[in-house]
């Protein structure tokens, strides 16, 4: 009756609901999940809760989610493979029907899930030699274009502020980077080449060591929005300015970089879309773990991303001599 089936007829149905209501009574879940063997519920394991990027990418889960009727357990690893693994240990005992995973640089917390053949979609970066599902951005031809874009304004002196290059999304946009300067011609300076950890600190140390160079940059490939804004930071604190001094590209674009001063060019990742069709496809793969369908095709949908250009790039200004 509860659940809506069988004969009972609706007078009586409705009489049932509505004690329900009067008595605060809900449905035990928990002894209903054991009996179906399924709790309706999947698990989220993100590296940074606090980063926009992920914010949006959860909205894109939960939305999907909620339209099937399941719930979402969210976890956030910061960036700590250890935390990660506790964070899977959780949600696996917490019996979720399914785990969505953007993966630090440790990939080992995995192994087990996929051995059980549990499921288990990666979204925004994969590991390496990855087999499985997943949901990720070309980031290494979105590096690439944004790279052409800073080229064609005449700029020949471009560093970069890469992220993890234990990642998959800080190798692509190095190599995208790279090949956009090896095509033009242009050099990659090793004093331009600065590693950072896709996080804000690592963001704004990189860009201080660039801004002081002898012969600083006159162009910045910043690879996350984190970094973007240690970056900023590092100009303000400098007083540097942008783009006079130096161009800054960012990778991830802010609902509110239209509203920087100046307005920052950024590459666009589709964060809610990604969320939406790693849930659709983690969804589809616990329905064929449940039926015993081996007809499953794991695959990796890769998504376009888009260069949105406003005023932080520009073409290097002319040098005006102190004499």
């Amino acid at each position: 009756m509860i659940n809506r089936k069988g004969t009972v007829s609706p007078k009586l149905t409705q009489r049932v609901l509505n004690a329900m209501e009067s008595l605060d009574y809900y449905p035990d879940q928990i002894a209903r999940s054991l009996k179906l063997r399924q709790t309706r519920t999947i698990g989220m394991v993100i590296p940074d809760i606090t980063n926009p990027f992920f914010t949006d990418v959860i909205r894109g889960v939960e939305n999907e989610a909620r339209a099937h009727g399941y719930s979402l357990i969210l976890c956030d690893s910061e960036e700590d493979p250890a935390l990660e693994q506790t964070n899977l240990n959780t949600l696996f005992a917490r019996r979720v029907d399914g785990v969505l995973v953007a993966p630090t640089n440790a990939y080992v917390a995995q192994d087990r899930l996929i051995r059980r053949q549990f499921p288990l979609v990666y979204l925004d970066r994969i590991p390496p030699g990855f087999t499985g599902s997943a949901v990720v951005i070309n980031n290494l031809e979105a590096a690439y274009d944004a790279t052409r874009h800073l080229i064609a304004l005449g700029q020949r002196r471009l560093a970069i502020i890469t992220g993890s290059l234990n990642l998959s999304t800080g190798q692509d946009r190095l190599e995208g980077f790279r090949k956009a300067l090896q095509q033009a011609g242009l050099p990659l300076h090793d004093e331009y080449l600065q590693r950072g950890d896709f996080q804000l600190e690592s963001g704004h140390s990189c860009g201080l060591r660039l801004l002081q160079l002898p012969m600083p940059p006159t162009a910045i490939f910043c690879c996350n929005n984190q970094m973007t804004l240690g970056l900023m930071r590092a100009l303000s604190q400098l007083g540097v300015n942008c783009p006079e001094r130096v161009s800054v590209l960012g990778f991830d674009d802010f609902e509110w970089a239209a509203n920087f001063r100046p307005r920052l060019t950024s590459v666009a990742q589709p964060a809610l879309e990604m969320g939406k069709q790693a849930t659709q496809m983690l969804l589809r793969k616990i329905e064929s773990v449940k039926e015993r369908d081996k007809g499953y095709e794991e695959k990796v949908v890769v998504l376009a991303a888009e260069l949105r250009v406003r005023d932080s790039t520009a073409a290097p200004f002319p040098v005006v001599d102190a004499a």
